[in-house]
């Protein structure tokens, strides 16, 4: 072995790129989500510890202060539960009990999807084809555009329980009520988002069409539509959860027995604030799947149009 050789540095090999990818995607995630733990473990502490100092006195016990902090974590009817009492109640709905069952989660979940996703489907539809028209009509923009603006200006809480009773009125139930609150949710950003994609090509290449005499539909198909997919799907993305609270508010009024919002209506009439935050985590790990799906179809669709992430 020569000394060169000896002497030589021994070469470093650099990361993959999917380790790479992996500590630049999860990591500032998992640094976040354990902060949140932290910090909630230390509010249950904060929140459940008057509740637990009188069942102390009322049973006559002597403790300190590691007692009361244990203790708080595994109250029965706790003010705010702690995350494993929280995961606990995840696993026993959902592993433990069958999903026909009126007390699984994943059987409430299954409705509230049901309703979220039709609705996401109608917004989505209804908010691009009046993104269209309020795009080659200056008549509907002028006209149209605020009415669809002003419309997010009422509050969900209140136009659900009208919407629910007319609808009831003329015999439609089920899911469609619902659905139609998460479509009244999910148009607006999709409207907004379709509009400024639209609108985003460039005078120059709107020039550069009408030199070549292309008629209004190819500007269209060919130029506007391709330059607005990439505001569509970030639309989606906050359409889809729109769509989501949507579904879940239309639920609360009209006395629901199915979905995560009749499990949250039941914690809050029985006092199981366990089973209110159980449904709650599970709507927020709902909401991010039903994003990462939309992002997914995002990435595909611009892989297959050419485009480098």
């Amino acid at each position: 072995m020569t000394t060169e050789a000896v002497a030589a540095p021994a070469k470093i090999l650099p990361d993959s790129g999917f380790s790479a990818w992996l500590r630049l995607r999860f990591l500032p995630v998992a640094v976040i989500v354990l902060a949140i733990i932290v910090f909630w473990y230390v509010m249950v502490a904060v929140l459940n510890a008057p509740f637990q100092r009188q069942l102390f006195a009322t049973a006559g016990q002597d403790y300190g202060t590691t007692d009361l902090i244990v203790a708080t974590m595994d109250q029965e009817r706790p003010v705010l539960p702690s995350p494993h009492q929280v995961v606990a109640e995840i696993w026993k709905t959902t592993v433990e009990t069958p999903v026909t069952s009126k007390r699984s989660l994943v059987y409430h979940g299954w409705v509230t999807l049901s309703s979220t996703l039709v609705g996401f489907v109608l917004g989505t539809l209804l908010g691009v084809g009046l993104a269209v028209l309020i795009v080659h009509s200056r008549t509907l923009d002028k006209s149209l555009m605020p009415w669809v603006i002003s419309s997010q200006t009422i509050p969900i809480l209140a136009i659900a329980p009208m919407i629910i009773v007319v609808l009831n009125a003329v015999g439609i139930t089920g899911l469609l009520p619902k659905a139609f609150i998460s479509t009244y949710l999910s148009f607006f950003p999709v409207t907004v988002g379709v509009v400024t994609g639209l609108r985003s090509p460039e005078i120059i290449h709107l020039d550069l069409m009408r030199t070549y005499s292309a008629t209004p539909s190819q500007v269209f198909w060919k130029l506007r539509l391709p330059a607005a997919i990439p505001f569509l799907f970030t639309s989606m993305k906050v359409a889809i959860a729109a769509s989501l609270v949507g579904a879940i508010v239309g639920e609360l009024p009209t006395g629901a027995v199915a979905g995560l919002g009749a499990r949250l209506l039941a914690g809050s009439y029985y006092g199981q604030t366990v089973q209110i935050w159980s449904a709650l985590v599970a709507a927020a790990l709902m909401a991010a799947v039903l994003i990462m799906i939309v992002e997914a179809a995002d990435r595909r669709v611009r892989a297959r149009m050419g485009v480098r992430a």
